[in-house]
């Protein structure tokens, strides 16, 4: 590799998220094939306080810019200071997670720094001249492309919970590189202000290793709750199909398939949710796929990898309590 490789580190309410210690992990193989040097550019207040955890996991250095104004996610400063960062650390790829931010951010980034783009990749290598190969899912999921950039800067995001996290290496701690804003505060025409909580919060499905997905199955918004308690148990978060998320059964913010989170947990559970290709497209790259629909036809169960044709209403409860006696 005939450059540097920058990875982007996103945080929330100071602590650094999961997924961008996965992109680190990556970046830190690419690394050591090309002989390069792996950068992390963390920004807020706080963001040299990092150094340790992100050291452990293989920076070299961490690109620290602790300008109060970028505590909150601002879409234009952000894009500036990461493709500043990007330029000053000599990198010829730059890496992300495919979260919210990371999905908004690495396309700004890219068009700055005039680089190509891959975005929600589930497997990545060095290119022969440079560049990254990549595979990313296609068409809903029911096919996978090989892409390539040709040539650097290259940028890409990275799907979360595809991507294994390396090993730490205790006592390994990355240098510190106070770096500006790549625009001045004033000249930030929009940004967040403040992040409104939920009164429960509860795991994000999109980074959670389990998941467990209700649908229409569950005939009522009331039946969730037979969801919650096997999530519970497993300690993973709680899903839906788009039609209960559209009848008002449960938040948005729980949908999983193609209009809504993207995920690929270590384990996921689908309860009386049919699979349509929507609902299969934000799901079918999760490890392993258990269905439960009292339907043996249930396209679902093609793309599963254990099925239960039965009612949910028999089935979930009795999962639970087994689950509950395996952990006690």
């Amino acid at each position: 590799m005939t450059g540097n490789i920058l990875v982007f580190i996103e945080r929330r309410e100071g602590d650094v998220k999961r997924p961008a210690l996965e992109a680190l992990s990556v970046a830190r193989r690419l690394a050591e094939a090309g002989g390069a040097r792996l950068d992390a550019v963390a920004l807020g207040s706080g963001a040299a306080e990092t150094a340790g955890k992100l050291g452990a996991l293989g920076a070299d250095r961490v690109l620290a810019c602790e300008a109060g104004f970028l505590d909150l996610y601002a879409p234009e400063a952000y894009a500036a200071t990461v493709a500043a960062a990007a330029k000053s650390a000599d990198a010829a790829v730059v890496l992300a997670a495919a979260t919210s931010m990371g999905r908004d951010l690495a396309p700004r980034v890219a068009a700055k720094l005039g680089a190509g783009m891959l975005s929600e990749v589930v497997e990545l290598e060095p290119g022969a001249n440079g560049g990254l190969v990549a595979k990313r899912p296609v068409y809903s999921g029911k096919a996978v492309a090989r892409v390539s950039i040709a040539g650097t800067p290259a940028v890409a995001t990275l799907r979360p919970n595809v991507f294994p996290m390396g090993e730490e290496q205790p006592g390994r701690a990355a240098e510190v590189v106070e770096i500006e804003p790549g625009i001045p505060e004033d000249r930030v025409r929009a940004r967040v202000v403040r992040l409104e909580k939920a009164a429960e919060q509860e795991l994000d499905v999109a980074e959670a290793s389990i998941v467990v997905s209700g649908g229409r199955g569950l005939k009522g918004p009331e039946n969730f709750a037979l969801i919650r308690e096997l999530a519970s148990a497993l300690g993973g978060a709680v899903g839906a199909s788009r039609a209960v998320v559209d009848a008002g059964w449960i938040a948005h913010a729980h949908q999983v398939g193609q209009t809504g989170k993207v995920v690929s947990p270590d384990l996921y559970v689908a309860c009386g949710i049919s699979g349509a290709i929507q609902h299969l497209a934000g799901m079918s790259s999760s490890k392993v796929i258990v269905a439960i629909n009292k339907d043996p036809e249930a396209p679902i169960f093609k793309v599963a990898s254990y099925g239960i044709v039965g009612d949910l209403f028999d089935v979930v409860p009795k999962l639970t309590e087994e689950v509950r006696k395996l952990k006690a």
